[in-house]
């Protein structure tokens, strides 16, 4: 690319790459998939003779096996493309004209199917695209304002207009806050058409941030039913306001912008296929969007043993920014997921956020007391999960006001009697957290005569917190309190 950003391989070193990823011994996870796919379009800019980049990648392409993973065939398009035949009646301004909105809780999906529709069809008109303007700078997919307008710098020097699509996708990933002035005053000297829309973008800050809400379903809790497809419990999802300025992206990109209604059914609400980091860094300065859309897919893991989404849960942990209610709902779904994976995804991402001090542990105290309430999390998976994240080194003094915040609500919601065991990992936190202060449904249960496992441990975590002075449900950070 330009300035040392991504190195383009060589076109041996590519094709090992590009089989890496294609034939599934690569995960495609957002670093390696957008360098590769940078890496294919660099090549065919440099290498207008096709035939030289059909040798090197020709062979991979044939070999490709079954590739069910969205971003695989994602990649295995983009290569076709790159190697293909030019076909000059192809005209890649109107592609994906034909396009039809069906659902918003897959939005990020039609914005970053947008941007591999356009390259794709750029290719295959032979339009050569010296590098991708929305490559990550950061693991987490965020573009550094510089770096864009660096790579505007360059299309402009090389008289290639910038994709709408691509560019749209690099805007989205610009954020953080204002960008600094000179950069800004960069853009604007763009001999681009693009530079005031651009220079605008960097000096509010990049997307917008939507008012939330949290949304209950209404109802009292569903019973437990054998019927196929059946589910347990109610659903907290959350949605947002409307986001200003759709209006300067593709239509495809529209579906974001428009006020998100959770409980609005769709057959796409539910499938695993979006749910990942990829979807995370189309917006990386708001996992909160990427969350509260996939929020009724991760519920499903927990309340209809549905498939699970566990390379999403960890994604949102990563984000440069608080996590606000959708990640928090998203993570106490993911404790109590069904599928293994997911729960120990969820205890990975509760242990990044609580290093990294942005875990709100009386939010997601609260969320797990709710849910547990309305049947929708089961209170031995929920238990397992905590007992995993408090025997992380360090994780305990994060994890005490999610079990002190949650316990009087799970006391009083269920049967205290299949508590015993959490209540174990509550006092083994305590006393690792060095946590204090008197918690009055404790106090109260242990007061009850009796000799079993739930009294003893009652007693156990009551007497371990009179050892101690500090709060027993200290006070939430305030910059972890904070809302996208």
């Amino acid at each position: 690319m330009i300035e040392g950003e991504c190195a383009v391989p060589s076109p041996g070193e590519l094709a090992e790459e590009v089989a890496a990823v294609l034939n599934g011994r690569r995960d495609p996870g957002v670093a390696s998939f957008e360098r590769v796919l940078n890496a294919v379009v660099s090549h065919s800019h440099s290498h207008r003779d096709r035939e030289t980049l059909a040798a090197a990648l020709g062979p991979v392409r044939r070999g490709l096996a079954v590739a069910p993973h969205p971003r695989v065939r994602q990649l295995a398009g983009i290569v076709g493309a790159a190697v293909g035949p030019v076909q000059a009646s192809e005209c890649w301004e109107s592609a994906g004209a034909g396009w039809l909105e069906l659902c918003q809780h897959v939005a990020l999906d039609y914005v970053t199917g947008a941007r591999v529709v356009e390259m794709g069809a750029r290719l295959r008109a032979g339009d050569h695209i010296p590098f991708l303007l929305s490559v990550p700078s950061r693991a987490s997919g965020a573009v550094e304002p510089h770096h864009l307008v660096a790579r505007l710098a360059a299309y402009a020097r090389l008289g290639v207009r910038p994709g709408p699509a691509d560019l749209g996708q690099a805007l989205l990933r610009c954020g953080g806050g204002p960008a600094d002035p000179d950069v800004v005053s960069a853009a604007e000297k763009l001999e681009l058409e693009e530079a005031p829309r651009v220079a605008g973008w960097l000096r509010q800050g990049g997307l917008p941030h939507p008012g939330w809400q949290r949304e209950r379903e209404a109802g009292a809790p569903q019973p437990h039913s054998r019927r196929r497809g059946a589910r347990i419990g109610r659903r907290i999802l959350v949605g947002h306001e409307a986001i200003e300025g759709r209006g300067a992206f593709p239509r495809r990109f529209w579906s974001l912008f428009r006020v998100f209604e959770p409980h609005i059914g769709c057959a796409h609400a539910s499938l695993p296929d979006g749910r990942d980091a990829h979807t995370v860094a189309a917006v990386p300065w708001h996992p909160e969007i990427a969350a509260a859309r996939l929020l009724t897919g991760v519920a499903s893991a927990a309340d209809q043993n549905g498939r699970g989404a566990p390379a999403f849960l960890t994604a949102p942990a990563a984000a440069d920014v608080p996590a606000g209610p959708a990640v928090h709902l998203a993570l106490a779904y993911g404790l109590a997921s069904v599928p293994d994976e997911d729960r120990g995804a969820a205890v990975r991402a509760l242990a990044q956020l609580g290093a990294r001090g942005r875990l709100d542990g009386a939010m997601l105290g609260r969320d797990l007391a709710e849910l547990v309430r309305l049947g929708t999390l089961k209170v031995p998976l929920l238990t397992e999960s905590l007992r995993a994240a408090a025997a992380l080194p360090g994780a305990a003094p994060a994890l005490w006001p999610v079990l002190a915040t949650a316990l009087p609500g799970l006391l009083a919601s269920t049967r205290p009697q299949a508590h015993a065991a959490l209540l174990a990992v509550a006092a083994d936190t305590a006393r690792d957290a060095g946590a204090g202060g008197a918690i009055p449904e404790i106090t109260a249960l242990a007061q009850r005569p009796g000799s079993s496992q739930l009294l003893g441990q009652a007693r156990r975590l009551r007497d371990q917190l009179a050892t101690h002075t500090t709060p027993a449900t200290p006070a939430t950070h305030s910059h972890a309190a904070k809302v996208e």
